[in-house]
């Protein structure tokens, strides 16, 4: 059984509008929005209230409606492009599952778990529209306002129901191109981290101790290193007593996911300009926002641009336990990526200046990196800095040598005293 496209675009379009306007009502009238499973019931009703009145439509037409088969399937798949998507799903409830490239609808890349090999899989669709079309109602219903996906709007970046990160792009290249990056562990916590080979217990009790003696962490690596997955198990070490606000280009920490864990956390998400060109609210306004709104401590997702500057600064003026990613070669190359950051903002800030605001916000640096062949993650070097002189200055205090994950060296923190007060132990030995 097969439903008609344009029938199941038709009832997406007429439920999704009227769930938005449920939205804003609930809004206006100062009720909290429908989310998470609140939402999916709700537009279970919509559901079942616009198939009725289209079998209503069609009985004074005097034509017969849908076979209740048929009424099922259209229900299920409204649903599924709305909190699901689609053929994709599949391939995402696959734990196995670490990334999936689309170069068009049947060119369909799979990489999992313990290996960097590139396997190809099913279509994920019957046409390049048809995955556009998916990819457009994804957006719509995904992170905290629709975002456009077309020709006047070719590039794409959103978080998906399941915590994937989703980025697209059309126009640009001969086919819809859209990567999809898993995060394999919802609630990752710094242990699950320790089994599986990523860093070792020595590391672990460091990285508790930076951030409960309220550090400022950068944590960097090449692209699929695992930062954000090491981010969220550092975040994951967060009393429930402090505030948290989080900037990210597309919603992707999940911290408010755990209300016992961060109770008083407010997650900031980026907004692109309308088709208009109106309404963009980047995430530089944002970084800066969040010294209004009385954080305990900030976490930017992933800096690639200037806010790297408000970020610094909010670190350097008390702002205590942040924490991002960036991306870098390795650990003492996030200076020069920072700095590099800087000069390219409107401030044009030359890298003197950057080091200096670099050595008077940032305290560690914590390198992770992934194996080219067997895709395993490690912690590679924790850096401390320790001031400016000329350029940066940084002591290695975890490195890694050989295959091993990263090991004390034997240098002493400058900051001993804090960890130590925040638990932290001197291992008995180095390499």
């Amino acid at each position: 059984m097969r439903v008609d496209p344009d029938l199941l675009r038709s009832v997406h379009r007429e439920v999704g509008d009227r769930l938005q306007r449920e939205q804003v009502e609930r809004r206006r009238g100062g009720r909290d929005p429908l989310v998470g499973l609140g939402e999916q019931q709700y537009a279970r009703k919509l559901i079942a209230d616009v198939i009725r009145e289209h079998a209503e439509q069609l009985l004074a037409r005097g034509q017969s409606p849908l076979d209740p088969g048929a009424e099922r399937e259209l229900a299920e798949g409204v649903h599924a492009r709305m909190f699901g998507a689609g053929r994709l799903q599949g391939l995402l409830n696959d734990e196995s599952i670490e990334n999936i490239d689309i170069n068009g609808c049947d060119e369909v890349w799979v990489t999992r778990a313990g290996s960097a090999r590139h396997d190809r899989v099913e279509a994920v669709a019957t046409s390049d529209e048809e995955l556009i079309e998916l990819v457009q109602g994804l957006a719509a219903y995904s992170g905290l306002s629709s975002r456009p996906w077309d020709a006047a709007n070719p590039e794409l970046d959103l978080q998906l129901p399941d915590g994937s990160r989703l980025s697209a792009v059309m126009s640009v290249s001969a086919r819809p191109s859209v990567s999809i990056r898993r995060h394999r562990f919802d609630k990752v916590e710094l242990g699950d981290l320790v089994g599986n080979g990523t860093l070792s217990e020595d590391a672990a009790d460091f990285l508790r101790a930076l951030v409960k003696s309220r550090a400022n962490v950068m944590v960097a690596g090449a692209t699929r290193a695992g930062k954000t997955t090491l981010l969220r198990a550092m975040a994951a070490e967060i009393g429930p007593e402090d505030r948290i606000i989080t900037v990210e280009r597309a919603l992707e920490l999940g911290l408010r996911k755990n209300v016992e864990r961060h109770p008083n956390c407010v997650e900031f998400e980026e907004r692109v300009a309308n088709s208009e060109g109106q309404g963009a609210v980047s995430m530089a306004r944002l970084v800066r926002r969040t010294l209004r709104q009385n954080p305990d401590r900030a976490i930017v997702g992933e800096v690639l641009g200037p806010e790297v500057i408000d970020m610094l600064n909010a670190m350097g003026q008390g702002n205590n336990g942040s924490m991002s990613t960036i991306h870098a070669r390795t650990a003492r190359d996030v200076f020069n990526r920072i700095a590099t950051y800087a000069i390219q903002s409107e401030e044009r800030l030359p890298h003197e200046a950057s080091y200096q605001l670099i050595a008077g916000g940032l305290d560690f640096v914590v390198f992770v990196s992934r194996h080219p062949s067997t895709g395993a993650r490690r912690v590679d070097t924790i850096l401390e800095v320790n001031g400016y002189d000329g350029t940066v200055q940084a002591s290695e205090i975890f490195a890694a040598q050989g295959a091993a994950t990263a090991e004390w060296t034997g240098v002493m923190p400058a900051r001993t005293a804090e960890l130590e007060s925040a638990g932290w132990v001197i291992p008995s030995g180095s390499w």
